[in-house]
């Protein structure tokens, strides 16, 4: 299903069900301290309901099952919901086909509600009331997100010009460390609480960073079949030349927790 959004990428449509494979293959790197930082709040863990908006193939369900929450996922595209249910066999997380901004739960139906990397996508005037309606008193809304940062890794910035140079309007270059943008709207209903900002190294090899930047937003989710293949013979080139076979990437991390307003 296509998105348009005029904020993003100047307007231009993508679609993150036509790289759902390589999105399940490639995209689930999240290190071990970027779900630390999630339990030493005391969230999503055994005792808790949690609902994930934008799960996409469900990788923060699927990472996080182990610390015993109940989990439901939510996505807007059929493809990314098909790939989260296979690869979540045998665990017992419910998951639905639905954008966020229709998404109707009953009130107080969650202890927490997380949405990585795919905060910008929504319409909050219209789900901030509704998110906050489907929390349970003193409930959280936990924003995640980690990205590479071009500017002091080598072989990011450069991986990053190439996918420039097929997709000049992509809004998602040029990271740096910040904090979490949230959207004035939502101090009606909550209080942001914590948040953390944080380097970090996210192991790769050619082929799995090649694939990572194959499933971005600039690449496999909306330039043409003949562009892509074009972009990642450049790219496989690119990496040969300035890459070793294995290697890390530095990104940055960043956590936003906001409660839920008495």
């Amino acid at each position: 299903m296509d998105i348009v959004d005029k904020n993003i990428d100047n307007g231009n449509a993508f679609d993150w069900g036509r790289m759902s494979a390589e999105y399940a293959k490639y995209r689930d790197i999240y290190p071990q301290k970027f779900y630390d930082q999630i339990v030493y709040r005391g969230l999503c863990v055994k005792g808790q309901k949690i609902l994930d908006i934008g799960t996409g193939t469900g990788v923060i369900p699927r990472n996080m099952y182990r610390y015993g929450g109940e989990w439901v996922g939510t996505d807007i595209s059929k493809e990314q919901v098909g790939q989260a249910r296979l690869l979540s066999k045998g665990m017992n997380i419910k998951y639905f086909t639905v954008a966020t901004e229709n998404i109707n739960f009953p009130d107080e139906s969650f202890d927490v509600i997380t949405a990585c990397q795919c905060f910008w996508y929504f319409d909050h005037q219209k789900i901030m009331p509704e998110l906050y309606r489907m929390l349970k008193p003193n409930g959280r809304l936990l924003i995640l997100y980690m990205a590479w940062l071009p500017y002091e890794d080598e072989i990011a910035g450069q991986s990053e010009k190439l996918v420039l140079k097929y997709s000049p309007d992509w809004s998602g270059a040029g990271e740096t460390i910040h904090p979490i943008n949230i959207p004035k709207c939502y101090e009606e209903k909550f209080d942001l609480i914590y948040h953390n900002e944080y380097p970090l190294k996210v192991y790769f090899t050619r082929e799995s960073w090649n694939g990572r930047m194959k499933a971005c937003r600039g690449v496999g989710a909306s330039l043409s079949k003949e562009k892509i293949e074009l972009w990642e013979n450049e790219h496989k080139n690119l990496l040969l030349k300035i890459a070793p076979p294995e290697f890390d990437v530095l990104h940055y991390a960043a956590i936003a927790e906001l409660k839920v307003k008495k």
